[in-house]
């Protein structure tokens, strides 16, 4: 009985050592950042519909599987260009991309699994080199650095969409220029300052001095007005009454010593 069963233990021994050694061929484990896609040699070839999701996974161990990382991946990238005018410029840049999640396949058919090298880089250069080309220095530099980078942004989106590749952001770190046109930039962009802050000065001044014209015209209305207003019989009354309350007065000694012209009494006190 013993002699008859030792085929067999041989045999689970052999399939048991089989299996350990080509474990890694048949069992693989995706990450969360992580998707796949199978090669089939005797088969269709490529499957580029059925993406494999993260977690564990069985396979035969002729089949290739291809794993992609799915993350964010960003590449700083130094460049030298020149300027609509033919200045040299250095400027440094960071790439932020990732690949299509559901177009994996169609990815590593058209670039082979390097597609950050193949595609991604040399595109983003070359469409960063394209459109400074358009643009001098200064404008690069300084006034129309914002639409520079839109500009980029722009179409390196265009392009990586139609590649089965996530644009999602190229930053302009730096950009250098030599020291002599840079010099003269700034003291460009210092003047053009000065000028702007002595034309708010002038500005402010001249409504100032509106103000003061507006509100003198108002003040000279109102006296006009209140002068066209009085006649002598008002002033003569007026008159009557401002005497009539000063007589009222305990502290007040009244002297009449004749009228004036208008014939009203002149009072004299002295509390």
């Amino acid at each position: 009985m013993q002699n008859r069963r030792l085929p067999l233990i041989v045999l689970g021994v052999v399939a048991f050592i089989v299996i350990m050694a080509l474990s890694s061929s048949l069992f693989y484990t995706l990450n969360p950042s992580e998707e796949a896609i199978m090669f089939y040699p005797f088969g269709d070839g490529l499957d580029k519909e059925n993406i494999q999701k993260q977690g564990f996974h069985m396979k035969a161990p002729w089949n290739d599987n291809i794993v992609y990382d799915i993350s964010e991946i960003s590449s700083d990238e130094t460049m030298d260009i020149t300027d609509k005018s033919g200045l040299p410029l250095h400027v440094d840049v960071t790439v932020r991309f990732s690949p299509q999640i559901d177009k994996i396949g169609h990815l590593h058919e058209k670039f082979k699994g390097d597609y950050q090298a193949r595609f991604v880089i040399p595109e983003a250069r070359s469409i960063t080199r394209q459109i400074m080309a358009q643009f001098t220095a200064e404008e690069i530099y300084s006034t129309k650095r914002a639409e520079v980078e839109a500009t980029i942004k722009s179409e390196t989106e265009k392009k990586f969409k139609s590649n089965y590749v996530n644009f999602i952001d190229i930053l302009i770190r730096s950009i250098k220029l030599p020291d002599q046109i840079r010099e003269s930039i700034e003291n460009k962009l210092q003047m053009q300052q000065e000028a702007l802050a002595y034309q708010y000065r002038l500005d402010k001044e001249k409504s100032e001095a509106e103000r003061k014209k507006i509100a003198a015209e108002g003040e000279s209305r109102a006296n006009n007005i209140i002068n066209n207003s009085l006649s002598a019989n008002l002033l003569k009354m007026r008159g009557i009454e401002a005497t009539l309350e000063l007589a009222k007065s305990p502290n007040t000694k009244v002297v009449v010593i004749g009228s004036s012209k208008d014939g009203l009494p002149m009072i004299l006190g002295n509390n």
